[in-house]
């Protein structure tokens, strides 16, 4: 469960006090649009830790009963207000929400997410679905087999089973990052040459990445060639994926590797998001 659908869950319960970051200038724990959902004894999200959200969590305590006056958002200046090194400052708001308002928050509060298709539902994919759907993604997982994909997944996970796999290529969201990372070598050239066909034809997969060694990657290289595949294609590809200088090939340290590549690359990461 995402951190909107854990409090939403919540709030269909019990009323809680929303606490937003509105503006933040300088050095700040969370940047604009941050949230936190203050319940009567537990809470949902951050909006950065310390003396800051210290501070919020009481206010909001305070303000669940319903006869307490809301505060005007609130300037807080980190440094002279609260003794943190930070040196920014923040502006904090704060509303009561209850079940009522569940169906606007789950349009007002979805982020932006960057779509990413993962192909393969192996124990690197399981890895990297557990870790990214923390992150700002909405993630269109794909594999041939039948009942790989475990229950209980996120919302913003979709999964479909392909027979062949690479015919999920052609309905892709448009700007898709796209790791492939399937059972079969086989299948994970069908996928790349599928990528590669939509790139040149398209333009709108930003980012291909195959997991798989040097080696790996030159054999692919002289099989996408014999295709009619040009070095201006094959540069389209990262291979082998993952952040260089991260160790360790268990499947959770590559999600951590490849994780961390995607949030580093421009083109995926805009500032919206």
């Amino acid at each position: 469960m995402n951190l909107l659908d854990d409090f939403l869950l919540q709030l269909r319960q019990s009323p809680a006090v929303l606490v937003t970051v509105l503006k933040g200038q300088g050095s700040v724990p969370r940047e604009a649009g941050t949230w936190m959902a203050v319940f009567a004894d537990t809470q949902v999200g951050t909006i950065g830790g310390g003396h800051l959200e210290f501070e919020a969590i009481a206010q909001a305590r305070t303000l669940l009963d319903s006869a307490a006056v809301l505060p005007a958002p609130q300037r807080v200046a980190l440094g002279p207000s609260l003794g943190q090194c930070c040196g920014g400052v923040v502006e904090v708001g704060y509303e009561r929400v209850s079940s009522g308002d569940v169906h606007r928050l789950q349009h007002s509060l979805q982020p932006q997410r960057q779509p990413l298709a993962l192909f393969g539902g192996g124990h690197v994919g399981r890895a990297l679905v557990k870790l990214l759907s923390e992150l700002p993604f909405d993630l269109h997982w794909i594999d041939s087999r039948d009942e790989v994909f475990p229950q209980g997944l996120p919302s913003q996970v979709m999964c479909e089973h392909s027979e062949p796999v690479h015919q999920a290529v052609a309905s892709l969201t448009p700007g898709s990052a796209v790791l492939i990372m399937s059972f079969s070598h086989a299948e994970d050239l069908d996928v790349l040459a599928a990528c590669l066909q939509r790139a040149r034809a398209q333009q709108d997969l930003p980012f291909i990445g195959l997991i798989g060694s040097a080696t790996k990657w030159a054999t692919f290289q002289h099989r996408l060639e014999a295709k009619g595949f040009t070095e201006a294609d094959l540069a389209r590809v990262t291979c082998p994926i993952g952040l260089p200088g991260v160790g360790g090939k268990s499947p959770a340290e590559i999600a951590v590797a490849v994780a961390a590549q995607l949030l580093s690359t421009p083109a995926l990461m805009a500032p919206s998001v």
